[in-house]
């Protein structure tokens, strides 16, 4: 189910029913007179000297809605808005580095940032002023938007000095944003560990996670907790274990379809926003198969299955690719597809049911969000099981049972809306995470998704020398960023680790070298947002700061050392390294604003897990060994596949070239910081090799 525009009061379409995103064409027939950004919208507003109004957004953004009901509906603003500006939309997903840009803007400007933006630029396309969400009148605090449009473009009008001097000061401020001088030093010894420590102190004892309300996942600060976990002590597993328990019995969690909700609106992750996005979901099951092996821990281990099936049932097209994101709203409520009133979940369930549900899920009379009931686990089954009488297997069924009758239920609801557009980047941490799910959960069905997903990109999106970042309706469109080329390069490496098939190597090959092609720094180090032959912009940005999705420098630090690893190209592993040490000293400073290049400073600082498998790659025994290996928690692993009657591949480490088979068996040889282990022969050994 995609968003489509609805034709109101016999409305004629604005420029943006021409548009692929659905988000664009949800305000194709608003009374705004919309342009998308271009050329066009560019040349009108410098040839009558009007400011441009810059609103960008994201289909699944509840507030994005809100403003455009309240004000981009409202035929009184809208003729405002076309009267003193020329106005255009652009949505974030599609246009991340105009939103990068402007976004740096308005925390300039405010302290502070979000969706909805809103912008104030001149005819060329410098930012004098901005926010976020408006009401359409004065409203608790915050000036109405038809006071505020009227009042800029009065000072656009009679105090062009004042707007030339906020224009220079934010213009100089924007460029210094991207300034990072290398220093030359190395990365300080155990840094990573060194901001674990420091991230640890907003840790919340109670109920997981980091900080208070609103509370978001914070995926990549608990992956490098768990990389920590090792050398920092049991406190790091216990925050991973906590949060992520927490998390999975919590509303923001899709009790009854799986898939997590963006975020949560209180510090128990009780109260999600409804949006589901695709990054978040392919980042979390990523997350719980780390979390269920580094931790032994079989509950995540169904957590990250769930998550997976949904993506695959909701979120994959009959092409292969993966949509983006799924609203919050459906009917015009936030949140009504997935909430429950008792007498809703007592029809669908029977009295008998409906009792376990009530106390399971926390099903009440009252609701707990808006007279309805978010569901969330507040017991285990065998506590189930003690309060109603019933064997623990009894108590079990009767979940599952619970589940599949409410979930079968709300199948017969109006779904959420859905963005049907096909993210390069975001499609990349989904062939990712389906990668290693089908390593380790065996489940075919996953390893089939993640190929499908990476001969999409790669057949649909890329055209033999560059990527797409968009594809919808047939069609392929924007030059792709780093993130995406990045993020790309990285699945394919996991595809590589999931089959053994040297030819995912060889993709990513291709991608790493058009990041060194296009977007590297040559001077100073670090790769830019853009291509060297994207449009030209008010500032070339160098983003570097994680977010909810790893930063493209972060991510093609990563992929960088990896791929040198298998490929043993040198000026990769200097990119990578001349990458880290740039923005070392940022990461000493802000370690929240860097948790995934800290992941990568640390497959930096230790090196690789090297594991050489010699042997006939035909055997059951073989396949045997992968699945076991699959079962391991080995972050900076390498897997390398000899078969003396095929020959080596086309690259090993020095330390473990002409490694032999011993006695004919399958042998195993585990190699670190350039020294190889004495061989192994049985699984168990190899096993226990790994794990010391």
């Amino acid at each position: 189910m995609s968003h489509e525009p609805a034709a109101g009061a016999g409305r004629k379409p604005n420029r943006l029913i021409n548009e692929q995103s659905p988000y664009l064409r949800q305000h194709a027939y608003n009374p705004v007179d919309w342009y998308p950004w271009g050329e066009e919208a560019l040349a009108r507003a410098r040839a009558e000297n009007k400011p441009i109004l810059l609103s960008i957004g994201y289909s699944a953004c509840h507030w994005c809605h809100v403003m455009e009901r309240e004000s981009f509906e409202n035929d009184t603003i809208a003729q405002l808005m076309n009267e003193l500006f020329v106005p255009i939309k652009v949505d974030r997903e599609e246009r991340p580095d105009l939103d990068q840009i402007y976004m740096d803007a308005v925390q300039l400007i405010s302290g502070r940032g979000g969706w909805p933006l809103t912008m104030f630029l001149t005819p060329d396309a410098k930012p004098f002023f901005g926010g976020t969400y408006f009401p359409p009148e004065d409203s608790r605090g915050m000036p109405g938007f038809r006071r505020v449009l009227i009042s800029i473009a009065q000072a656009y009008r009679e105090k062009s000095s004042d707007i030339e001097s906020n224009v220079q000061k934010l213009t100089q401020a924007l460029g210094a944003l991207g300034e990072y001088a290398p220093s030359g030093d190395d990365l300080r010894q155990n840094l990573p560990l060194a901001a674990a420590e420091t991230l640890a102190r907003h840790y919340d004892n109670l109920n997981g996670g980091l900080g208070q309300a609103p509370k978001f996942p914070n995926t990549f600060v608990f992956s490098l907790f768990i990389r920590m976990a090792k050398d920092g002590g049991p406190v790091y597993a216990d925050m991973v274990r906590n949060t992520l328990t927490h998390m999975a019995k919590g509303g923001i969690y899709d009790q009854v379809g799986g898939g997590f909700h963006r975020y949560s609106v209180d510090d128990r992750w009780l109260v999600p926003h409804f949006e589901k996005m695709l990054y978040d979901n392919a980042l979390l099951a990523r997350l719980y198969l780390d979390a269920a092996r580094a931790l032994d821990e079989a509950q995540f281990l169904d957590v990250a299955r769930e998550i997976l099936d949904y993506v695959l049932r909701e979120m994959t097209s009959a092409e292969g690719g993966f949509y983006s994101t799924q609203d919050a709203d459906s009917e015009g409520e936030e949140g009504k597809f997935f909430v429950w009133s008792a007498d809703e979940a007592r029809e669908v369930l029977g009295d008998r049911l409906f009792e376990i549900a009530a106390r399971y899920f926390d099903i009440s009379e009252e609701g707990n969000f808006e007279e309805r009931n978010i569901l969330h686990r507040t017991i285990e089954p065998a506590e189930a099981a003690r309060m109603f009488g019933i064997s623990e297997d009894e108590s079990v069924e009767a979940i599952r049972e619970i589940r599949r009758r409410l979930f079968e239920a709300r199948e017969r609801r109006i779904k959420p809306g859905r963005d049907e557009k096909i993210l390069a980047a975001w499609n990349a941490m989904m062939i990712a995470s389906l990668a290693e799910g089908f390593r380790v959960l065996g489940d075919e069905r996953y390893l089939e998704a993640a190929r499908r997903g990476a001969e999409f990109v790669m057949t649909r999106m890329w055209d033999g020398r560059s990527l797409r970042r968009s594809f919808k309706d047939g069609t392929a469109r924007f030059n792709a960023y780093l993130e995406d080329y990045a993020l790309l390069a990285g699945a394919m490496i996991d595809l590589y680790e999931a089959t053994l098939d040297a030819a995912w190597l060889q993709r990513a090959r291709t991608l790493a070298d058009a990041i060194l092609e296009r977007f590297i720094d040559r001077d100073k180090g670090g790769f830019f947002f853009t291509s060297e032959d994207h449009e030209q912009l008010i500032t070339r940005s160098k983003a570097a700061f994680d977010g909810s999705t790893p930063s493209g420098n972060s991510a093609a630090a990563m992929a960088l050392l990896r791929l040198h690893e298998y490929l043993g190209e040198q000026r990769y592993f200097d990119e990578a390294a001349r990458t880290l040490k740039l923005f070392a000293p940022f990461i000493e400073k802000q370690p929240f604003a860097f948790s995934h290049m800290l992941e990568a400073a640390d497959l930096y600082q230790r090196g690789p897990v090297e594991i050489v498998l010699v042997g006939d790659r035909s055997s059951s025994e073989f396949h045997q060994w992968l699945e076991r290996l699959g079962l391991l928690y080995i972050p900076n692993r390498a897997i390398f596949a000899v078969d003396p009657a095929a020959g080596e591949p086309a690259f090993i480490p020095e330390a473990a070239r002409d490694k032999p088979q011993v006695a004919g068996r399958l042998t195993a040889y585990v190699c670190r910081e350039r020294t190889c282990s004495a061989p192994h022969t049985s699984i168990e050994t190899l096993e226990a090799e790994l794990r010391g």
